[in-house]
């Protein structure tokens, strides 16, 4: 199946032929994965010497699209600087520059570019570290069946990662959640996904 018609399925369509250019301009395989409960995506150098970037099959076209430029900017960072700090600040200027031709709300809607250019200005390993991001990039729906924390009332019990929780007081961007197996308090971020009990 040819690349565009791959990536049609992934990402925004007005993203297809920049997205075609990067991944032909630069030697990587690139992987389409289950989903990982850890990342998003992935870049390693294989045994063989080759370069595979991987991606989760189930983000939306957004979180999709953001993670594989977040990716290919780690594969050229290799490629000009070798080995240097993951998300250091040679990662940080190549994904920014990768990124631009990307912030048009032709690509994204229209409300999530002030949260991106914000999130662009100092980007993060992850782009869930920014909760106003995160949201937006999922356009303010949870996955099916989950809830995030900042929508539940205070005392609601939660299943997180087989695990019971109890939503308590917020903090700044966090909320303390009570573990009911081991009694002690947890901070979670405001845009985690968990599934009311």
């Amino acid at each position: 199946m040819p690349l565009n018609s791959i990536l049609s399925k992934y990402i925004p369509e007005n993203a297809i032929m920049m997205v075609q250019y990067l991944i032909e301009q630069n030697n990587f395989s690139l992987k389409i994965v289950n989903q990982r409960e850890t990342k998003h995506g992935d870049f390693r150098k294989m045994p063989d010497g080759t370069f595979q970037i991987t991606v989760n099959n189930n983000l939306n076209q957004y979180q999709f699209l953001l993670t594989l430029v977040h990716e290919i900017a780690h594969h050229i960072t290799h490629q000009k600087f070798g080995r240097v700090q993951p998300h250091g600040k040679e990662w940080k200027k190549v994904f920014q520059h990768l990124m631009l031709p990307f912030l048009k709300p032709d690509i994204f809607k229209y409300e999530m570019l002030p949260h991106l250019a914000n999130y662009l200005k100092n980007p993060k390993a992850s782009t869930d570290s920014d909760a106003k991001l995160s949201l937006a990039l999922r356009e303010f729906k949870p996955s099916s069946g989950k809830h995030f924390v900042f929508d539940l009332p205070f005392g609601q019990t939660f299943l997180f990662k087989n695990t019971i929780y109890k939503r308590g007081n917020k903090r700044r961007t966090r909320f303390e959640c009570l573990n009911t197996d081991n009694q002690k308090v947890y901070l979670f971020n405001q845009n985690v996904e968990v599934e009311t009990i």
